[in-house]
């Protein structure tokens, strides 16, 4: 993934493994790389105008420096499950009056191709094609060619989760739970749908790790509530023959968080679409003794689809299995954001397991590799010339 003039960062190269943490302190900008994966899904799955909005407008998303630019690029390259290769990769100009435009949107897998400029198709995928337009991503139309459908099945089922108790607590309306929302708002449609999909074994799975969390939890599932659902917990109770039930009102928050990091983790298994999660702090309101059974968790999602994770927690990443391949150090410098593996001193520590990631962590010694950190300037971006 390469980021230019996004948020805080200026410019970032970066190599995402099947897990990676994303470790750095609070304000570094670990969530604004997330959101930039986040602002290429909900531009595909909404649309670019609607993405825009919902962070604030295009000047929002702009990076705030000296040099005042005023646009912004995303480039991901990516290997689909049929084993193509290829990148996808878009700038958007800001305009006046907080207007926009897409100067440039081009892709490329296998042999397939497009490249737009500011809403005319300089490349065509096909002889016949879709009409372009400035003022969205032309992925969306290409999606309708087989070539570029699984491009944008990946892209656009991405989920990204900063899962919101009170969200999962209430009364939530029911939909189809092809995908965990952001929030958690629609998790007992997600846990109905997994309990069906593969008969029950994820949601088996998913409740074999929340028990290990929360002692006692027996499991979950979800209930009509009229025209609406929530979540009844089944919990042992000493002295009762059998579990007790609880409506999610009447559980904690680090019990919903959890169950929401597992559902977002492990979805992907039952649902194929599902190739990409990014999680921030799946730490945040569980106990420490906990990191080590959320740790396992990231590694079995680790095993269906690609997980990212935010995180500046030393319990979580204090295992001499996390390595240095999976970190990815971030800091921030008057403002602007540092993104890039660990220095080489640090990845030689951590090889030779003379401390562990969490150790470092808390010491302040996982630190960037300066000189993997590009230039704007470096950044190739675009590989397409018009014809």
């Amino acid at each position: 993934m390469q980021l230019r003039n996004y948020r805080s960062i200026a410019a970032c190269d970066v190599r995402l493994g099947p897990l990676t943490f994303l470790v750095g302190p609070n304000g570094s900008g670990k969530s604004n790389f997330l959101d930039a994966l986040r602002l290429v899904s909900d531009a595909l799955r909404t649309s670019l105008d609607h993405a825009l909005r919902d962070r604030g407008g295009v000047q929002e998303v702009l990076q705030r420096s000296s040099g005042h630019p005023k646009n912004f690029a995303i480039r991901l390259d990516f290997q689909l499950p049929d084993g193509a290769i290829g990148h996808f990769s878009f700038e958007v100009g800001a305009r006046p009056h907080g207007d926009y435009s897409v100067l440039r949107e081009e892709c490329v897998v296998g042999e397939a191709k497009y490249l737009v400029q500011e809403g005319t198709v300089a490349i065509k995928p096909v002889p016949v094609s879709p009409p372009g337009s400035a003022d969205r991503l032309y992925l969306v139309n290409a999606a309708g060619l087989p070539e570029f459908r699984p491009v944008f099945d990946v892209l656009s089922k991405m989920g990204f989760y900063n899962l919101n108790p009170d969200k999962i607590r209430s009364l939530q309306p029911p939909d189809k739970g092809e995908l965990l929302a952001r929030d958690g708002l629609n998790l007992s449609s997600v846990l109905e749908r997994l309990e069906k999909v593969d008969e029950g074994d994820t949601k088996r799975r998913i409740e074999e790790y929340l028990s290990r969390i929360v002692p006692g939890l027996e499991g979950v599932d979800h209930k009509r509530v009229g025209h609406l659902e929530t979540l009844e917990f089944r919990q042992h109770v000493e002295g009762s023959k059998d579990p007790w039930r609880f409506p999610a009102i009447n559980m904690s928050d680090g019990t919903l968080r959890a169950l929401g990091i597992l559902v977002a983790l492990l979805q992907a298994r039952a649902e194929d679409d599902v190739r990409v999660v990014g999680i921030e702090e799946p730490e945040v309101a569980l106990h420490p003794a906990a990191a080590g059974i959320v740790r396992d968790a990231l590694r079995d999602g680790s095993r269906h689809a690609q997980v990212i994770v935010t995180s500046h927690s030393p319990e979580l990443l204090d295992a001499p299995e996390v390595s240095a391949q999976e970190i990815v150090s971030v800091v921030a410098e008057q403002g602007r954001t540092f993104i890039a593996r660990l220095d080489e001193a640090t990845r030689d520590t951590l090889r030779d397991r003379l401390y562990t990631a969490g150790e470092l962590l808390k010491t302040n010694q996982l630190t960037p590799d300066r000189e993997d950190v590009p230039a704007s300037k470096q950044l190739q971006l675009f590989a397409l010339e018009a014809q």
